[in-house]
């Protein structure tokens, strides 16, 4: 008897070429079964999803939920859970001298999974600007917290913003760099600088530093410090970094995600790995709204399905090291699952600036299954809930890409 069965959905996992009308049955927290027509009988509860998108769990690659002890962190099944979401890589809220609120007061208390990484920074996210001096970064006590939490730390982070760059340069990088290496984990760097006050070549020596496994994250940033030349050219250093195994991902958030910049690259073949959201309490309201609709913004720029669905579960789990688990449908893996409503309509999204993109797909969370557990989405972002704007007169169309 399995415990629950999805039935009558479009089960859609690139990563083991299913896509079709089939049933996928849990028992025990893991897949059991997939196939077609799965009897009723043979489960305790049975949901219908016929007309819905069934996925392996969404992974959010970039987000902050340290809530409570940052004061724009998300409180993290807002932005999990009950959005469609099963994992969250929280990136980078914590420092050293802060990062024991995780294990003690943010884990315990949420369903969704929270893969933290750790901020090169004594105290994260907790203010901003976060480095203020260079006694900010403490590479020792950087260290220790990593080995004391082994396993739970999946990451380390550093961002490439003004002050920090002003007071350390290309140090702070480096230590972020070293800190990582030492400790076994892959370093993500936050790209673009908001403050607009330093150099924008640094993106040369940073994308050098960065090795296999590591992430780039504001892949789509029109900040200083991006990976566009004055040209709107990309810069060389980028296809090599692509090449040698290094993560690019494109995380929304509030400054730092731009559609000109973003047909740029594509245009320019050198095409991003994952979709994130850089949510945050303002940023949910104001411009990032979900991991759904940054889903949607990506058919809008004329991703496929196939490509939207991987670069949302299957990369994330492989750039967080847990593939063997996460971000697909196959039978023993653990059962997360996502199911999404995807409707026609003549919708409406916008990037930082405002600027308008016209789609006529869009996702909204259905429900989540984590663990095998079933969860429901809440109201959504929006006064009227989880859909994007309907569009208007004068928005563009969106435009093929891929």
């Amino acid at each position: 008897m399995y415990d629950l069965v999805l039935k009558g959905g479009r089960v859609l996992d690139p990563s083991t070429g299913l896509d079709g009308l089939l049933d996928v049955a849990i028992e025990q927290g893991a897949i059991a079964r997939i196939a077609p027509a799965i009897p009723a009988a043979e489960a305790a509860r049975v949901i219908e999803v016929g007309g819905k998108l069934v996925t392996p769990g969404l992974i959010d690659l970039h987000a902050h939920v340290f809530e409570g002890f940052n004061r724009t962190g998300v409180n993290p099944d807002l932005a999990g859970v009950h959005a469609g979401v099963t994992t969250i890589v929280d990136a980078g809220s914590a420092g050293a001298a802060t990062f024991g609120g995780f294990p003690r007061h943010i884990l315990p208390h949420c369903h969704t999974e929270i893969v933290p990484f750790l901020h090169i920074c004594q105290t994260g996210l907790a203010t901003l600007p976060d480095i203020v001096a260079e006694s900010s970064v403490n590479l020792d006590d950087t260290l220790r917290v990593a080995a004391q939490h082994r396993g739970l730390i999946r990451g380390i982070k550093a961002r490439m913003v003004s002050p920090a760059l002003e007071i350390m340069g290309m140090e702070m990088p480096r230590l972020a760099k070293r800190a990582a290496r030492e400790a076994g984990l892959p370093l993500m760097v936050h790209i673009g600088d908001t403050e607009k006050r330093y150099d924008p070549k640094v993106i040369h020596p940073l994308l050098a530093l960065l090795e296999p496994g590591d992430i780039l994250t504001h892949y789509f940033t029109p900040n200083p410090g991006g990976v566009l030349d004055a040209n709107g050219k990309l810069v060389p250093e980028a296809r090599e970094a692509a090449d040698r195994g290094v993560w690019l991902d494109t995380a929304h958030g509030r400054m730092n995600f731009s559609f000109d910049v973003g047909r740029r690259i594509i245009d320019q073949g050198l095409l991003p790995h994952c979709i994130s959201t850089d949510l945050t309490v303002p940023g949910r309201i104001q411009t990032v709204h979900s991991m759904t609709e940054m889903m949607t913004r990506f058919l809008g720029l004329g991703f496929t399905l196939d490509q939207v669905v991987t670069m949302s579960t299957a990369s994330p789990a492989r750039a967080i090291g847990a593939a063997d688990r996460l971000g697909s449908l196959a039978v023993g893996r653990q059962a997360d699952v996502s199911v999404l409503a995807v409707e026609d309509g003549d919708w409406v999204v916008h990037d930082i600036f405002g600027s308008p993109l016209r789609v006529d797909r869009a996702f909204a969370p259905h429900l989540t299954v984590k663990r095998g557990r079933v969860f429901s989405p809440d109201f959504g972002p929006r006064p009227w809930g989880w859909w994007p704007d309907r569009a208007g007169p004068g928005a563009p169309v969106a435009g093929g890409c891929c």
